[in-house]
């Protein structure tokens, strides 16, 4: 799964006019603290995918949808903070891993920003634009992509949004 999954990540990549810069890393990308010793950059700099199940309020008024949170590795995300950048009101719960799959089509550990099976809602941590560049998963725990703040942000269709805890 993971081969198609960076294919998948690779091909959203290049339809978005975003060079392929995916690396694979034998040693793991899996936490944002493995991922930023295996690139060579700090922890802030690792653009980590955090997947809630947002529920439409008032409930049951449409089926839940992806919230990807996509925050710098450094912060902790606050739930509130992210529903309440969300259009439309939604809130937000833990998604586990089954549901993490089938909505995404990615496995916890490798979640991308780009080349999800159906458009997330996509909020982007404003701490990301600090830096001049930063990595994301590309599709399996194994693999990442090099992006400016501002690419990130184009190509996953996200909003800036402050997300962290504090």
């Amino acid at each position: 799964m993971s081969g198609s999954s960076v294919d998948r990540v690779r091909a959203a990549l290049l339809a978005a006019g975003h060079a392929d810069t995916i690396q694979a890393f034998p040693e793991g990308t899996r936490s944002a603290a493995e991922a930023a010793a295996a690139v060579g950059c700090t922890v802030a700099q690792i653009a980590k995918s955090i997947v809630f199940r947002g529920v439409p309020e008032p409930s049951g008024s449409g089926p839940d949808r992806v919230v990807l949170v996509v925050a710098s590795g450094a912060n902790r995300v606050n739930p509130a903070k992210a529903a309440a950048c969300c259009a439309g009101g939604m809130a937000l719960r833990r998604a586990d891993a089954a549901w993490v799959r089938e909505a995404t089509g990615f496995a916890i550990g490798g979640v991308s920003p780009v080349g999800h099976a159906a458009p997330p809602v996509v909020l982007v941590d404003r701490d990301l634009a600090a830096f001049d560049r930063v990595w994301a998963a590309a599709g399996s725990p194994t693999h990442v992509f090099a992006t400016k703040p501002g690419e990130l942000l184009r190509i996953s269709g996200g909003a800036w949004a402050v997300v962290r805890e504090g």
